[in-house]
């Protein structure tokens, strides 16, 4: 059997290209390097771009092609050529060089206590021997010195390898680090987009956090340009939805784990807590009245296919363990520090999970 170019430009015809549904020879992306010797054959197959997300399918079905309306016989080889090369980037080095895992303690609106799960998950995985930083990343509203009752605190500089950084203040074995540790508490911040995010690098790339097993992001309700700010400067592990069971709040944890499922920000998600699940009155600490809706969280992570980390009663000791600088999860016999604790050790199966292929 002789074979004629135009056997091989037939059969490369009937191959559409599925980005733009043209044949290869009608696309112009055959090479004009066909050879031909004897029953080998081969040729160059032109992309746009590298990578192509058709590259293989593509030269697989040229390949089939050729054996189907040419010869089974045929020695095909196909080279493929890029218009466009493959960007070369640099490797950037991590921001935080000494950090392992860095979780985004996030909710889709305010009022659901994401800023005490922060601080109690915090705690509670520095009570389990970890090494723990928490950064306050609401440059608006700030609330971490408050429920670490480290208000009048000043960071001061120390110098390191020749470069001056900010030392985080440290209580309950955590390093914290906020805003509010720099403004005027009795004035509002009022601030640009730009100027928070400046701020918000600044303690972040500035402060001496050294080696830490979790750095926790305590971030704002919502979806801001603090968290664009956030997924940019920083490489984070997972990101923690805080909800009530409000069908409300459920709608805004549903924007919030969409921001990060992103495919441009493709950060997993953890897990789901819980907060306020149910009502228990000290005086009745068996009964549970669900003030704001039944199980919400859990449909939701049955739904996003997520682990639901905790279900965290509305109890009056939280509140007034935030307000007075001493988090539930210090009492750790206590219904609401068992639950905390709980949050912590289910976070980090849910972690040592999710980063163990990777």
């Amino acid at each position: 059997m002789t074979i004629y170019p135009k056997l091989i430009t037939d059969a490369l015809s009937t191959v559409r290209y599925p980005g733009n549904g043209k044949n290869l020879v009608e696309a112009e992306m055959i090479e004009d390097d066909l050879r031909i010797d004897g029953m080998h054959v081969s040729f160059s197959i032109i992309f746009q771009k590298n990578p192509d997300p058709f590259q293989k399918s593509v030269v697989k079905a040229a390949e089939t092609a050729i054996h189907t309306f040419v010869s089974n016989d045929v020695e095909v080889e196909i080279k493929t050529k890029f218009i466009t090369p493959e960007p070369k980037t640099e490797e950037q080095p991590p921001v935080l060089p000494g950090v392992k895992h860095v979780i985004a303690v996030s909710s889709g609106k305010g009022g659901v206590g994401k800023s005490t799960v922060a601080a109690n998950l915090a705690i509670g995985l520095a009570r389990m021997g970890y090494r723990v930083g928490l950064l306050d990343t609401d440059i608006f509203g700030p609330s971490v010195p408050k429920m670490f009752q480290v208000e009048e605190e000043r960071p001061y500089a120390v110098n390191i390898d020749g470069k001056d950084l900010i030392e985080p203040i440290e209580k309950y074995g955590i390093k914290l680090l906020s805003i509010a540790f720099f403004v005027n508490p009795d004035q509002a911040t009022i601030w640009r987009g730009g100027m928070a995010s400046n701020a918000l690098k600044q303690l972040i790339t500035e402060t001496n956090w050294g080696p830490l097993d979790f750095f926790i992001l305590d971030t704002p309700p919502g979806t801001s340009d603090i968290h664009l700010t956030l997924i940019q400067t920083l490489s984070i592990t997972g990101a923690i939805i805080v909800s009530t069971p409000q069908q409300v709040a459920l709608a805004d944890a549903r924007k919030g784990i969409s921001m990060y499922l992103n495919e441009k920000v493709n950060i997993p998600i953890i897990g789901l807590v819980e907060n306020m699940a149910w009502f228990t009155p000290a005086e009745l600490p068996e009964n549970k009245y669900f003030i704001f809706g039944k199980e919400g969280c859990s449909r939701l992570a049955e739904e996003m296919n997520v682990p639901l980390l905790a279900q965290i009663p509305l109890v009056q000791s939280i509140c007034e363990g935030g307000d007075e600088g001493t988090p539930a999860v210090l009492r750790p016999a206590s219904p609401e520090g068992i639950a905390f604790m709980s949050l912590a050790a289910k976070a980090v199966t849910a972690i040592d999970r999710m980063t163990a292929g990777k």
